[in-house]
């Protein structure tokens, strides 16, 4: 008998109901990491429907016209998780979905699962000058109720507790190497050494503090967001790509000479694996994110002082980089996930 056929047999989880205000055909992270969460699991045997915007009549995000959120979702979101019955449910997100699936489960004594993909708060007062306690409290009271709350590395985990969070469990990220591997420099023909960033295009990212170091070589940005326009009119010397995919966007990472991360709000930054997984080693802050997914040495470089961390950067041999992505893998991913789920008790 199959690992995922006992693991089925033992608590009974064989269809999930994973409920998330984060879908495709929005591009980040947290889309990323439950796309292929989802194909791991259906591959290990289980059944999970996903409740996600596309479901439901949308509105545009302020500030964020590509994302949609779902508008007085709740009755539908119930009728829904009636009709799956679902084994276990994960609400991935704390937007509308998000309190709808948590409202749901608490009127029905359903355990469920969270997970925080995004320190929110620090979002938040990147744009208005709203208290950081503020809006943690907010956060520790959606994700209070939950059986456990699903948090990608040990310095947020930590962060988190010492807020008062609780029943906090560790889940990692993976990265393709299929798709994501070094396939030469061809896709860039600008002066070398290229720095590249890739990611939306806004505030919270911190972009600015990359595209005004003074660097030799060629500055790039791949990815969208509210302040393209902006940027793109304040910094003619940067070559900006827009929104990449797939291949093409795997042979632009691996183009580079230096992938420079200079976020401090992320909870993980997929976007680094995938940079390594081509041989590019990272420059960034000693932040959580890095400080969790950054080898110092080894697959990059963490120094407070951005340009020093790009040029000791340049310095690193590909091939660490490459063999420390590849211990990333998002069956482990999926593994993990699946390991934290909470079984809904049936009469």
């Amino acid at each position: 008998m199959s690992s995922a056929a006992t693991a089925i047999r033992h608590d009974g989880i064989n269809s999930i109901a994973l409920v998330t205000d984060a879908w495709a055909p929005q591009v980040n992270g947290v889309v990323t990491t439950l796309e292929h969460v989802v194909a791991q699991l259906g591959e290990m045997g289980h059944r999970v429907s996903v409740i996600s915007p596309g479901d439901f009549r949308t509105v545009p995000c302020p500030t964020y016209p590509s994302i949609r959120l779902a508008v007085f979702p709740g009755a539908a979101v119930a009728r829904r998780l009636r009709e799956l019955l679902p084994d276990a449910v994960h609400i991935a997100t704390e937007g509308p979905l998000g309190h709808a699936a948590r409202a749901f489960c608490r009127a029905q004594a359903w355990p469920f699962t969270t997970s925080f993909h995004t320190r929110f708060p620090e979002y938040v007062r990147a744009r208005a000058p709203v208290p950081l306690h503020w809006s943690y409290a907010y956060l520790r009271r959606f994700h209070g109720p939950a059986a456990r709350t699903l948090v990608a590395t040990k310095t947020v985990s930590d962060r988190l507790a010492a807020r008062g969070f609780r029943n906090l469990t560790r889940w990692m990220r993976g990265v393709d190497t299929g798709l994501f591997r070094p396939v030469g420099k061809h896709a860039l023909d600008l002066p070398r050494p290229i720095s590249l960033f890739v990611g939306r295009v806004a505030v919270e990212k911190n972009i600015e503090a990359f595209l005004d170091l003074d660097l030799p070589g060629s500055k790039v940005v791949i990815g969208d967001g509210p302040d393209l326009g902006k940027l793109r009119a304040r910094y003619a010397d940067v070559t900006f790509c827009g929104q990449l995919r797939g291949e093409t966007l795997a042979s632009h990472i691996s183009a580079a000479d230096v992938f420079v991360f200079p976020s401090r709000t992320d909870t993980f930054g997929l976007v680094m694996l995938e940079a390594m997984a081509c041989g590019i080693p990272v420059a960034a802050y000693p932040v959580p994110g890095p400080l969790d997914v950054v080898a110092p040495g080894i697959s990059g470089v963490l120094h407070e002082d951005l340009a020093s961390a790009v040029h000791a950067a340049l310095t690193l041999d590909p091939e660490p980089c490459i063999a420390y992505a590849s211990s990333f893998s998002w069956r482990a991913t999926a593994e993990m996930f699946r390991a934290a789920l909470a079984p809904v008790p049936r009469a």
